[in-house]
């Protein structure tokens, strides 16, 4: 099924295209990586995907609807999300069950039994159990990157929109979060979309790659797959 395609989409920041004539699909059930050197325009492909932006030609199609007929789910991790300050006043446990809030649409109705341990699941997963009780402020960046990821499981979307999930983790972290993710799939029928910059760790678990990557003679960027075509301009403030 396809959940989400841009078709001859051009998206850029100011006067220049960073995105021209880019095509991508996304279908339900794979893992699909974008990658490609900094400031390839790949948080603005997530965003023009996920209809965050909107683009200045071409069309943009997010599905409603799950395979099943039921209202399409997304959890989406932007880059850089964990920036939280020190003063940040939540719990561990309190943010990542805040995307179940979120979810049922009732921030004054409480969480029932099955809702709160798909949030502690969440957080054993992603190894995080021990801070539940910690303040997200005081939290490492690494940790805290791990929190929203965990509220983005626990959420149990059937679209994973993940941006260097990974950052801040160590090697067998990263391996751990991939495995995990690669069963997201194969044992709940979820699709996922990560951007890394760590293809050849994930390459035997991915089902697609997306690569964005620059000309030999430089200026323009291709991105180059199956399914994706399109040239991206080397403006390296916006990735």
């Amino acid at each position: 099924m396809l959940l989400a395609s841009l078709q001859d989409v051009t998206f850029g920041y100011g006067d220049a295209p960073c995105l021209e004539r880019a095509n991508i699909e996304v279908h339900s059930g794979e893992f699909i990586a974008v990658t490609g050197p900094n400031g390839a325009s790949k948080s603005t492909l997530l965003k023009l995907a996920l209809q965050l932006l909107t683009p200045w030609q071409g069309k943009v199609t997010l599905s409603q609807a799950n395979s099943e007929g039921n209202k399409l789910l997304v959890a989406y991790v932007p880059q850089q999300i964990a920036a939280f300050n020190s003063g940040f006043p939540s719990q561990v446990t309190e943010f990542v069950r805040s995307g179940l809030y979120a979810q049922s649409g009732n921030w004054l109705r409480k969480l029932n039994s099955q809702a709160k341990k798909a949030a502690d699941e969440a957080m054993q997963s992603m190894g995080i159990w021990e801070l539940r009780n910690r303040r997200i402020g005081e939290l490492s960046g690494g940790q805290k990157q791990r929190i929203c990821i965990a509220r983005a499981l626990a959420m149990s979307p059937d679209l994973f929109v993940l941006d260097e999930p990974t950052t801040g983790m160590d090697k067998e972290s990263r391996m751990s979060f991939y495995r995990l993710m690669r069963d997201q799939i194969d044992k709940l029928g979820k699709t996922v979309v990560i951007v890394t910059h760590n293809l050849t760790e994930m390459n035997d678990m991915l089902d697609r790659i997306i690569t964005l990557e620059r000309r030999e003679e430089g200026g323009w960027k291709c991105c180059t797959t199956t399914s994706c075509s399109g040239h991206f301009a080397p403006v390296e403030s916006l990735h």
